[in-house]
Formats: C-alpha cells, structure tokens, sequence
C-alpha cells in the first residue's frame, strides 16, 4: 500500500494514494479545505454520504465524525491538496475580519465543485512542493488566507462555520448515539462530542441503553448492515465500511454469529 503524503507547510499538504481503496474515520479537529486533482472519495456522514471526484471542492467543518474512502479511479492516483483551517489562524483572521453571518451549530460539508477562484487557489500551490525546503511560513499563511477571502465571497454562510469557536456542549445522549453509531471512533471521542468525560459517558450510555457501548455499537451495526444488504441489495464488501467495521473478513464473522448465517446469503 503505497500512501504519500508531503507536507508544504504544517497546514498545507499533498496527498498521494496508488493502492487499493483506503478507509479511515475521522474527527477533524479543524476545518479541511480539500481540492480532488485525481481519483475518488467517499464521504458517509450521519445524515448522507457524499461522493467526490476529480476537480471537485469541499470544505469538511470540523468535529464532524466522519467515514472517509479513498479510491484511485480511472487509471489515476486518488491525489489531493488539502488545507487545514486551524482555530488560531480563524482566531486572528477574525478578529482583523468580523463575520458577517450567524453562527451555525450543526453545519454539513460544503461543496463547491470546480469553483475557478478556489482551484486557482489551490492549483497555485502545486509548483510549491517540488521545492526542498517547502513554503515559507509567512507565504503559507497568505494562501491560507487568500483561500478564506475566497470562501466568504462565494459563500454567504460560510463565516457562521468558520467564525464558530465553541466546543462542544453537554446534549443528548441517546439521540446523537442513535445517529451516530456507524463511525468507529475511540470511546473518548464520542464522550468529548456529547460534552462528558470518558467515566460520565459510559455512565450516562449505560442508564439509557441498560448494556456497553461496545455491545450495543457492535448489534447496531449489524443491523443497519443487514438492511443495506437485504432491503437495497448491497453487496457486504461495499457496506461493511460504511455502518463501522474494519474489516469485511471481521465484519463477516460477527454478522455470522448474530443473524446465524452468512452476509452473503442475504446478497443475493
């Protein structure tokens, strides 16, 4: 598996992919601007699954769980630029900045498409990481810029995002579980979105769902695997990923031992 990725800056990178398909869930702790030069991803949320191919742009808000796959399609390399969007950087370009739209608490991915002003953005770091020694500090934080000052004029709401400073709040439990369960992330992580600690989570999940997390994670996924198989005749290779197993040869075993037969015997 053959996964580069070159850094121009510590906010700026090139991502390059020549294998077989890449799965991975993430938190991201900022906003990622990312711009598609080659191949495909896609993106499976709570509430959607985005697909994006070549030339495509998008800007994933940050502490969002979130299922990324990446392939590499018609011959090409999945190939990225991505930028990261860090609290800091908004901290201090805001403050020089004031937004102009109210906050949005629970924002979705932005997707631009070929934008021209941001892929000219973009594109113009290309040249940048055939250089030795990268970008300089200060004009990496220009472009940083720059492709801000882009975002808020294409997009009118896009300062009630990126403007956004809070952490997240203590909420409801059940209900972020129940929309929730299909990523794969680290106990903590779910505890720091629901606004608790690691001990007040696993507290709180087991007075409203009376078992573990781990128990009731791994039953919930199987299930929505067993209706994207049965009831939308999906393939277990292609759903596995997307309801939160690592792997097809894991996910096969433990759908074996729930439903007392094979995921591929309701494929068909």
């Amino acid at each position: 598996m053959e996964f580069k990725t070159h850094y121009l800056s510590p906010d700026i990178k090139l991502s390059n992919f020549e294998d077989k398909p890449f799965r991975t869930e993430v938190l991201f702790e900022h906003h990622m601007l990312i711009w598609f030069i080659s191949g495909e991803t896609k993106i499976v949320q709570a509430d959607s699954i985005h697909v994006f191919g070549a030339g495509d742009i998008f800007l994933i808000p940050r502490n969002q769980l979130t299922t990324v796959i990446n392939y590499p399609k018609d011959g090409l390399p999945h190939k990225t630029v991505a930028m990261h969007l860090t609290m800091p950087m908004l901290k201090e370009f805001y403050t020089k900045n004031p937004p102009k739209a109210r906050l949005l608490h629970s924002p979705g991915i932005r997707n631009f498409g070929k934008h021209p002003l941001l892929e000219s953005c973009l594109a113009s770091l290309i040249p940048y990481f055939d250089l030795k020694d990268g970008l300089p500090e200060n004009l990496a934080s220009l472009k940083i810029e720059e492709a801000i000052n882009i975002l808020r004029i294409i997009d009118g709401d896009i300062d009630g995002i990126l403007a956004n400073f809070q952490e997240p709040g203590k909420i409801d439990l059940t209900n972020f579980m129940e929309r929730n369960f299909m990523f794969n992330m680290p106990m903590e992580k779910f505890g720091y979105l629901t606004g608790r600690s690691l001990t007040t989570f696993k507290r709180d999940f087991k007075k409203s769902f009376d078992t573990t997390p781990q128990k009731w994670l791994t039953q919930k996924r199987l299930e929505l695997a067993h209706y994207r198989i049965r009831e939308q005749n999906r393939k277990p290779s292609d759903v596995y990923a997307e309801v939160g197993f690592e792997n097809l040869s894991h996910f096969t075993y433990a759908f074996k031992k729930h439903f007392s037969y094979s995921p591929t015997a309701d494929s068909h």
